[in-house]
């Protein structure tokens, strides 16, 4: 291969560190060479890459072989020359505080890599697992979302491996974190076509209020909460909690989890919601350490103006808030959650070479801009089609007026995207 012909395989970005991970992520699935300038060369204070990214980065470099990664003096510019995956054991820190990110942000990062190394996979991430859903997912969420989604791709269900498996060891809230998770991943030679555009109907609801040095009581308000809004939908909600101390201690016969949390207190709450097509969605909710209290502020009669009081968000309105957007996703009509388009989208890029469908609600900004990078690096072109739900003619038993007027009143469109996939196989797995 001549030196132009490797230059013009090299997938070049100018705009810096915008989908840091993706461009990683389909560099190293497309054996092409990465290129990125003008990593945050507008900020004078602190340019070039952020403690995390270069985490991240080294988590990569040893989960793979041969892989080349240079950075600049100032940090400005990275060439990633992608190697192996190899899998395997693994243990990585996560840097935590205010220049650090979740492990749910590392582990987004490694779930489409996970499967198609030499070995099976088995990570080790500490750092903080939870109370940062409003910019990174946590453990919880990505095995009640990501993990059955991997499964219908064909990941661990051939019967000769355990399926993927997300296990949260120790609670560690934001920001001081001291958490711990088992992430583990079987290999595949290849994945299933995906067929996902029957929603069905919602049958059940499951969910689980953590805290972590907080009054038990907290866990248990959020809960009811939650629960009095989706009572009202259908009666199949459970919620239960999950309460962490500082003393390290927790109930025996939990799965061998050793209990315990990180310093810092935390609350939040996930909620799944499951069909009878199987499908499930997932939303979670932390606690807000800065809400406006604008009912009782005070009055700076100097200035004439009103003294604007901040506090914590109470428990039910945390649960009232993570049932609305649990609401808010099944009105979508989609088969997966919002957030994990982008990570659906992508496996159906490495499909074999057949047809992929799969029903979406509205697309997200970050979905889109991921269409964009899969045309460019793997080559693959998606055909959406909308699709304005159908209101009413399915139940076995006719529906009062009321009830039809509600189906014809949403409104909603969802997105059917299908694609042929690249044929994507796992080439470092040995041959038997």
């Amino acid at each position: 291969m001549t030196s132009s012909t490797k230059a013009s395989r090299t997938l070049k970005y100018t705009d810096g560190a915008t989908q840091f991970r993706q461009r990683i992520i389909t560099s190293l699935l497309s054996s092409r060479p990465l290129l990125l300038r003008n990593i945050r060369s507008d900020d004078l204070d602190a340019p070039g890459l952020r403690e995390h990214e270069a985490s991240f980065l080294r988590l990569l470099d040893r989960m793979t072989n041969g892989t080349k990664i240079e950075i600049n003096a100032t940090g400005t510019q990275l060439r990633f020359k992608p190697g192996v995956l190899l899998g395997g054991e693994i243990e990585h820190d996560c840097p935590v505080g205010a220049n650090g990110r979740s492990v749910g942000w590392f582990l987004e990062g490694i779930f489409p890599l996970a499967a198609f190394g030499k070995e099976p996979l088995q990570l080790t991430l500490r750092g903080v697992t939870d109370g940062t859903s409003d910019v990174d997912p946590s453990p919880d969420y990505l095995s009640a979302s990501l993990i059955p989604l991997m499964i219908k791709l064909g990941i661990g269900s051939d019967g000769d491996h355990p399926p993927p498996l997300l296990k949260v060891m120790q609670r560690g809230a934001a920001p001081m974190g001291g958490g711990s998770v088992d992430f583990y991943c079987p290999i595949v030679k290849e994945l299933k076509p995906l067929e996902l555009v029957d929603f069905g109907k919602v049958k059940r609801i499951r969910g689980t209020a953590i805290s972590c040095r907080i009054p038990p009581s907290s866990a248990q308000r959020v809960a009811h909460s939650a629960k009095g809004v989706m009572h009202r939908l259908l009666p199949d909600v459970w919620i239960h909690t999950d309460v962490h101390s500082s003393s390290g201690r927790k109930r025996k016969g939990d799965h061998g989890a050793i209990g315990g949390c990180g310093p810092s207190p935390g609350l939040g709450v996930l909620l799944t919601a499951t069909t009878t097509e199987g499908i499930c969605l997932s939303v979670e909710c932390s606690m807000n350490h800065n809400v406006s209290d604008s009912d009782n502020n005070a009055f700076n009669i100097g200035a004439q103006q009103p003294i604007e009081r901040r506090q914590m968000e109470l428990p039910e309105d945390l649960g009232k808030r993570s049932a609305t957007l649990l609401l808010h996703e099944i009105h979508g009509g989609g088969c997966i959650d919002t957030s994990c388009q982008s990570f659906a989208l992508l496996m159906m890029c490495l499909t074999p070479e057949d047809v992929s469908r799969i029903r979406l609600g509205p697309l997200s900004q970050y979905a889109m801009v991921s269409l964009r990078l899969y045309k460019e690096a793997l080559g693959v072109e998606f055909k959406l089609r909308v699709v304005e739900e159908e209101s009413g003619g399915n139940d076995e038993d006719d529906e009062d007026d009321f009830e039809d007027d509600r189906k014809r009143n949403r409104g909603q469109k969802t997105v059917i995207c299908s694609c042929l996939g690249i044929g994507y196989r796992n080439m470092a797995r040995a041959s038997t």
